[in-house]
């Protein structure tokens, strides 16, 4: 069985693309998949009942990404890659990116291929190149590594230690988020005004070092805090929408430590950081139907 977990971006979306670190959670919702010997090459996906066979020209992503992972291995078989999927896609939470770790783990499993997890996220990376052209490589890292991880395009993966768990709530926003459109966004506003918006990546580079000494000792107030900061910053880039701004309001009246959006934005999810499990819980009611708890412990 081949797992891929979701992310929520805790820190530094969007900077992270130009080069600045961020942190992010692997959550333990996420896309399993089994791979097996077969008369030709085919991808399912449950619940969607997509069928999906390899075309590197092909017009639709998932063709031309199932293309590329099944290129990588030489001397096999046909296989066919039956797919669960945990997830909502445009949502912000590395949908794309557990899919693609997922895969790629189960046809090692298949193939009796032994490899790290962070060596499957790295494989990983071209994969998701089909979907988001430039993507920063957080989410596969996040998808196949999980916990939490400081990265930055370059450097060595970071997975932090925690001196508490780490609670959250995310939140649905009902609205799709579009990953490409809200990077383009942000590129635009950098080549319009790069000295601006390199202030702001600045900023959030600070808020990052700052969350990292955070969790180290289990400072989960000035962690909310930080949160809420970013989440100015990414409104202030036009990343946020009036029902993501409700959905964050909503979560600090009742007592979150901080909320912000998570992912490219323009819609997606939140992500709200409770002060234990019980009041995770509470905030998750609060929320509705499209919330859900989560947490880390390391």
């Amino acid at each position: 069985m081949g797992f891929g977990r979701g992310k929520v971006i805790l820190l530094g979306e969007h900077s992270v693309v130009h080069g600045s670190p961020a942190i992010a959670m692997g959550i333990s919702r996420g896309i399993s998949a089994v791979a097996r010997a077969a008369e030709e090459d085919l991808l399912t996906l449950s619940p969607w009942g997509l069928q999906v066979r390899p075309r590197s020209d092909g017009s639709e992503p998932l063709e031309q990404a199932f293309a590329i992972v099944l290129g990588t291995y030489s001397n096999r078989p046909p296989l066919r890659v039956d797919v669960q999927v945990d997830l909502p896609s445009g949502a912000g939470l590395g949908c794309s990116a557990a899919l693609g770790v997922a895969i790629f783990d189960a046809i090692d499993g298949a193939l009796r291929i032994s490899r790290s997890r962070e060596e499957l996220g790295r494989m990983a990376h071209e994969w998701e190149e089909v979907f988001h052209g430039s993507p920063s490589g957080i989410d596969n890292m996040a998808a196949a590594v999980g916990g939490v991880l400081r990265y930055r395009k370059g450097a060595p993966l970071k997975p932090l230690s925690l001196a508490r768990p780490l609670r959250v709530v995310v939140a649905h926003s009902g609205e799709r988020s579009k990953t490409k459109e809200m990077v383009s966004l942000v590129a635009r506003q950098l080549a319009s005004n790069p000295a601006r918006v390199h202030d702001k990546f600045d900023d959030v580079s600070d808020l990052v070092d700052e969350a990292e000494v955070a969790l180290s000792i289990g400072d989960m107030r000035t962690l909310g805090r930080l949160l809420n900061w970013n989440h100015g910053i990414l409104s202030s880039l036009l990343l946020s929408t009036p029902k993501v701004e409700d959905l964050c309001r909503l979560a600090r009246a009742h007592g979150a430590l901080g909320a912000k959006v998570t992912g490219a934005g323009g819609g997606g999810c939140i992500v709200a950081l409770a002060e234990d499990g019980e009041h995770a819980h509470r905030i998750r009611d609060v929320l509705g139907s499209r919330s859900f708890v989560d947490e880390v412990r390391q």
